[in-house]
């Protein structure tokens, strides 16, 4: 018999990468029914709360304050898409959105480290080592709330006595934050953490131009943020040609404190409280709450509304 002819293979990419398996697909799949359950559970509590005081807000209004939301939202992806690129994860803007949304509804579970989590294991499907996605997390939020305290403590003055004498320890800690981003110091504790894990180092580490990227898009995402309590504020009267920035450094200030003391799921209930405080100086009590309610509400379906837009739109790796 004449020897066989090698088999040649077409040309093409070198090798699918397999899909998760039915194993981890379902305990995805469990995952995010939990995530959704608690989103639910989360709009039922606060409906009763909501529904009869948004006969005070237009619907044109409250369309732009989600659209700001929206856009504030869009901001943090790419801040954390950043700090993912930095440390060596580069994901297009699709797969990344799909990684960043998705887990992100982890952070309305009880527990901090249901995001982390979420994003480890969707960035595995990319390539992404777990080491990286937790890395990048971390950093991302200690970037987030470094740009957070420093748009509170340049709005402070604005806020009123009140407000800096009950949340002074959130000005206190802007010098350990503005430390801890610092690339060299970043980069130092990167590297304790994972060898204190026994792993592998990084693929790359923290450039300054990164970082300083990184805090850009925070501080977009913090003036949108601000935008949408600016809007809702001025439909129930507030005013002064120095609301925008009042109501962009309360919001800041809330968020901050509700991811500081870490006692609810995303910050839930304490962001509310700390935000009615801070907004006394221009506005009443019933009507801070009605902004801190919607406020909230408007987060929880632009987070939904971003998730489902990266089911819909990203396709799934080949």
């Amino acid at each position: 018999m004449p020897p066989q002819a090698d088999v040649v293979e077409p040309a093409g990419p070198a090798r699918a990468v397999r899909g998760p398996s039915r194993r981890r697909r379902a305990i995805r799949l469990a995952v995010l029914a939990g995530f959704l359950g608690a989103l639910v559970w989360s709009l039922a509590a606060q409906w009763g709360t909501v529904r009869p005081l948004l006969g005070q807000l237009s619907v044109g209004s409250l369309a732009a304050a989600l659209a700001a939301v929206l856009a504030g939202v869009v901001a943090t992806f790419l801040c954390w898409r950043a700090v993912l690129a930095e440390l060596g994860g580069r994901l297009p803007v699709g797969a990344g959105a799909r990684v960043f949304f998705i887990g992100q509804l982890g952070k309305y579970l009880p527990g901090s480290v249901w995001p982390v989590m979420a994003q480890m294991e969707l960035g595995r499907d990319h390539k992404v080592p777990e080491r990286t996605s937790g890395a990048a997390v971390g950093v991302f939020l200690l970037v987030v709330v470094g740009t957070g305290l420093v748009v509170a403590a340049a709005t402070a003055p604005l806020l009123g006595p009140d407000a800096v004498h009950t949340y002074w320890w959130l000005l206190a800690t802007l010098p350990l934050a503005l430390l801890a981003i610092a690339p060299p110091v970043l980069n130092r504790l990167l590297a304790l953490v994972v060898r204190l894990a026994r792993r592998p180092p990084l693929p790359a580490m923290l450039s300054a131009t990164g970082v300083l990227r990184a805090a850009g898009w925070a501080l977009v995402s913090w003036l949108a943020y601000g935008v949408h309590i600016w809007v809702l504020a001025a439909q129930l009267g507030a005013g002064g040609q120095l609301l925008l920035a009042r109501a962009t450094g309360a919001f800041a200030a809330a968020w901050c404190a509700g991811f500081l003391l870490l006692v609810a799921p995303a910050g839930a209930g304490v962001r509310e409280a700390a935000l009615v405080l801070l907004l006394g100086g221009v506005l009443t009590r019933p009507q801070g709450t009605v902004v801190a309610v919607v406020s909230r509400l408007l987060f929880v379906l632009a987070d939904l509304g971003w998730c489902a837009v990266a089911l819909l739109a990203v396709r799934r790796p080949r």
